[in-house]
């Protein structure tokens, strides 16, 4: 309309322009960006909608949106799928220490295993008794050796290869070599004869040594079911945390 040669062009109410400005950012974006761009056109509650990020606004800025779908961090349900995880990744191994422990069970309880470990002990304290007795192989071991050195020296004394002085020379070498084994004989006689009385001891009470052997094979018993305890334990209260939060609050 034309007055006095002077044109007025309609004037747009407020509301006018947030209609426009909504119908673009739908377009555009989501309508929580076209709440957001409403608020900033109003310029009344824009504190309400200026917490509301969007990815693009009137002005071309961006900011980033956040997904509704993504459990936000700490959130119960993230809690919830973290420990299901953890308990997941605690029952194979869970479940072999029980298999272990149920075999160690088995083996500890075992009287035949037992047994025989005893009897094997039997063999060896006899074989090695045999061996250290007064007539065994060990205690000839110092008179072979003995026997030798006097063979050598009867046959350097009548030996005309070497001059007298190299001839003397080596019998003397022979005599100290047999002063010396004479005594390491007689140390290993000792040891041999204190050796073969332990053995002896022990095989007087194998009986005795039997029921030692049992008993240290029930304190391994005793060991795996204090370990198995404690890890059943510690498995029952990871389980509990998760069904505790399977429950919405209040239920």
């Amino acid at each position: 309309m034309k007055t006095s040669g002077i044109s007025f062009r309609a004037k747009r109410s407020p509301w006018a322009i947030a209609a426009a400005t909504v119908v673009a950012l739908v377009l555009s974006a989501d309508l929580a960006q076209a709440e957001y761009g409403l608020g900033s056109v109003l310029g009344n509650g824009g504190n309400k909608f200026s917490n509301a990020p969007a990815s693009a606004n009137s002005t071309g800025n961006t900011t980033a949106v956040p997904n509704s779908s993504t459990a936000a961090p700490g959130s119960p349900v993230e809690e919830f799928s973290k420990q299901l995880e953890d308990f997941q990744k605690s029952v194979p191994d869970l479940n072999k220490k029980i298999q272990d422990g149920a075999g160690a069970i088995d083996s500890a309880t075992d009287i035949d295993k037992a047994k025989a470990e005893i009897d094997s002990l039997r063999d060896e304290v006899s074989t090695l008794l045999g061996a250290v007795s007064d007539n065994g192989p060990v205690s000839q071991l110092g008179a072979k050796a003995l026997n030798h050195i006097h063979d050598k020296i009867r046959t350097l004394s009548q030996e005309n290869r070497f001059k007298p002085e190299e001839r003397q020379y080596l019998i003397d070498q022979w005599q100290r070599l047999q002063a010396q084994t004479e005594t390491a004989t007689k140390e290993l006689d000792d040891a041999r004869a204190q050796f073969a009385g332990l053995l002896q001891t022990l095989q007087s009470n194998e009986d005795f040594i039997g029921e030692l052997v049992e008993i240290r094979q029930a304190e391994k018993a005793l060991d795996v079911i204090r370990s198995l305890t404690h890890d059943i334990r510690d498995a029952s209260s990871q389980l509990n945390r998760l069904i505790g939060n399977i429950r919405p609050p209040g239920a």
